[in-house]
């Protein structure tokens, strides 16, 4: 039985011993505590007790542990299954889904991608996106073309704030527009004093402390603009898989 059937339809997990949910579990503990780095087939199998042998009775090797990994923390919430208000409503709330899951569990980005989504709960989250767009009047190349562009955005967007960790902390961007205020010349760099003298690399003023984070919000809108283009017939790509 391969992994995608294991996955799908997982065997009861005995009450002692080891079994895919176990292993899976206690592989996305030690990454969530140590990074991705931190991941090995010996590390894993001494968290649960067991031999490294043991682990490898049911799992092959550590790309397979990955993939377990990868299909234990993208259970689909149950939100994305809600009625949304719309096409752009629904992307931008499978987007929050993504971002927290992303954020949770910060491993994820640093995960070699070696192809397309391929377990049961990766390919569900797609499922979901492409159902939000069924009333668009897209044909199915398109819409799975605006999903791999989000999802894309969202995994580089989390990727760069994962590797800018603590510079993109508020204490970090104040240092940083400080520097800017200070070195930056309207003589020589005019159009970047004027964004500076505007606060353009600030955060907004009014933002609470806690919501200070690195953000994909402004990429998504603007990303969701040029799919409203595509979706009412302005960009000549638009009905390029129904011809």
């Amino acid at each position: 039985m391969d992994l995608w059937e294991r996955l799908d339809r997982p065997e009861p997990e005995p009450k002692a011993g080891l079994s895919l949910g176990r292993i899976a579990r206690a592989a996305v503990e030690v990454a969530d505590e140590g990074g991705l780095e931190a991941v090995s087939m010996a590390r894993v199998a001494g968290r649960l007790g067991f031999t490294t042998m043991s682990l490898y009775r049911h799992v092959r090797n550590k790309d397979e542990l990955l993939l377990l990994m990868l299909d234990a923390v993208a259970a689909v919430p149950a939100e994305l299954d809600e009625p949304c208000a719309g096409w752009r409503d629904g992307l931008r709330r499978w987007c929050r889904a993504q971002w927290e899951m992303l954020r949770t569990h910060a491993w994820i980005v640093h995960v070699p991608i070696t192809g397309p989504p391929a377990t049961p709960n990766q390919l569900a989250w797609t499922d979901r996106a492409l159902a939000v767009l069924g009333g668009t009047g897209l044909g199915e190349r398109d819409k799975a073309g605006v999903v791999l562009l989000v999802a894309t955005y969202m995994h580089a967007t989390a990727r760069l704030g994962a590797d800018l960790g603590p510079a993109a902390s508020a204490a970090s961007i104040a240092a940083h527009s400080a520097l800017l205020s200070s070195r930056v010349d309207a003589g020589r760099l005019p159009a970047l004093r004027a964004a500076v003298e505007a606060g353009a690399f600030d955060y907004p003023a009014d933002l609470p402390e806690r919501e200070r984070r690195f953000d994909y919000e402004f990429g998504l809108d603007r990303i969701l603009d040029g799919v409203e283009v595509l979706i009412s017939g302005g960009s000549p790509g638009a009905d390029r898989d129904r011809r």
